[in-house]
């Protein structure tokens, strides 16, 4: 155990916000499960906090060994990733497992696995256009050679995620764009990119009607019709209700660990609407605190920005954290209705398989990349302090020479 401890480097304070989002989760879980163990498991509510359990101490695992392997090598696997992504989810969308209209999971037959083909896209392209932002900052002005060979891979990944799960597309061009921004890409070509954006929105829209394709739209319409509007006529969706009864229920200081009564009637109160049942029970104090974990997260991660001496770690730490930080946000807005109802759970918190799965990935090489910049770091302090240590030469030698 101490050998471990010992090559267990990186960003200490990201390692306790992994601890920490780690045990809230199994604590908000386990007093969430009740109406799924019902239905699934026979009431069986300690198989689904083992369950959970397992899922995280395999997530800890991926960190350690993520954060162990150089971050260069991710370089390498971004291109490998991202062609994988686009073949995955083409069949994804024609094959995968359908829940609500919406086919988003592919199951793996022998091992009976289902997960999300747009986790292992969101990594692989956040991968691939930090390497091209890292290539390309010679000509990052130039729209041919630096824009369109970053934008081009964004929009063929955003558009492939949009059928199934538009909340998550526009999340990750939002988190693209802020990658972007960062990189230094003109002002000029991201506005011009919103555009484009919203163009291609509307003529998604439009050919989806034209084929057919009129449920999730239908969804999607219903939902922004019900933000909108609800406030004014009084009819909010049931979950909205219910999430808005487990927040005015939990107060300043909550209810107490185990005590929501909302989480009887939630829809998912252990996946979407988990941050709502952490309200409830450990009132605004315990909401903070989740809020500043995530922020410290990307402070943090700034940081990391900022020291890292070459461009592929930096834009690579700072976009898998500004992601991450980016679905946080949005899974709390819609928790306390600022955002339409969506399917986004709460990274490392809300239960499940393979979106804990690439999370812990996901930091894993953000403290990968830390790993690096303290090594770094001290070698130059070693240095520094080295040439500190030589003596003077006598003034008697100096004379001596002369």
């Amino acid at each position: 155990m101490n050998k471990l401890l010992r090559k267990t480097q990186g960003d200490k304070v990201i390692w306790s916000i992994v601890i920490f989002l780690s045990v809230v989760s199994l604590l908000a879980v386990y007093s969430s499960i009740g109406s799924l163990a019902y239905r699934r498991y026979n009431g069986n509510t300690e198989f689904v906090l083992i369950k959970q359990l397992v899922v995280l101490g395999l997530g800890l695992l991926i960190i350690y060994f993520a954060h162990r392997v150089n971050y260069t090598i991710y370089s390498r696997v971004a291109q490998i990733g991202f062609l994988i992504s686009i073949p995955l989810l083409m069949y994804t969308l024609v094959f995968g497992s359908n829940v609500n209209d919406a086919s988003r999971w592919i199951k793996i037959p022998i091992i009976n696995l289902t997960f999300q083909t747009s986790d292992i896209a969101k990594l692989a392209l956040f991968m691939y256009v930090a390497r091209m932002l890292s290539k390309k900052q010679h000509v990052i002005n130039d729209f041919k050679k630096g824009f369109l060979p970053m934008i081009i891979p964004i929009g063929i990944i955003c558009m492939l995620i949009m059928p199934a799960n538009m909340s998550t597309a526009l999340l990750l061009g939002l988190s693209c764009m802020t990658l972007l921004f960062m990189g230094r890409v003109p002002i000029k070509y991201l506005l011009s990119l919103i555009g484009l954006g919203i163009l291609g929105l509307v003529m998604f829209f439009v050919i989806a009607k034209a084929v057919g394709f009129e449920g999730r739209i239908q969804t999607w319409i219903n939902r922004i019709e019900n933000f909108v509007t609800a406030k004014e006529h009084d009819d909010m969706p049931y979950q909205v209700q219910q999430a808005n009864i487990a927040i005015a229920g939990g107060g300043v200081i909550g209810k107490g660990p185990g005590n929501s009564t909302a989480k009887n009637f939630l829809p998912h109160p252990y996946s979407d609407y988990i941050y709502s049942i952490i309200i409830e029970e450990y009132g605004m104090f315990g909401a903070a605190l989740i809020l500043m974990a995530y922020l410290v997260l990307l402070l943090r991660s700034i940081r990391i920005f900022k020291n890292c001496p070459y461009a592929f770690g930096a834009f690579l730490a700072l976009g898998l954290s500004v992601t991450l930080v980016i679905q946080a946000l949005a899974h709390m807005a819609v928790n306390v209705g600022l955002f339409p109802v969506t399917g986004l759970t709460l990274p490392l918190v809300s239960m499940g398989g393979s979106s804990v799965i690439f999370t812990s990935l996901a930091i894993g090489i953000i403290l990968s990349v830390s790993r690096n910049v303290e090594n770094i770091e001290g070698a130059k302090k070693e240095k520094k302090e080295s040439e500190e240590d030589i003596p003077p030469p006598a003034t008697d030698q100096i004379q001596a020479v002369a």
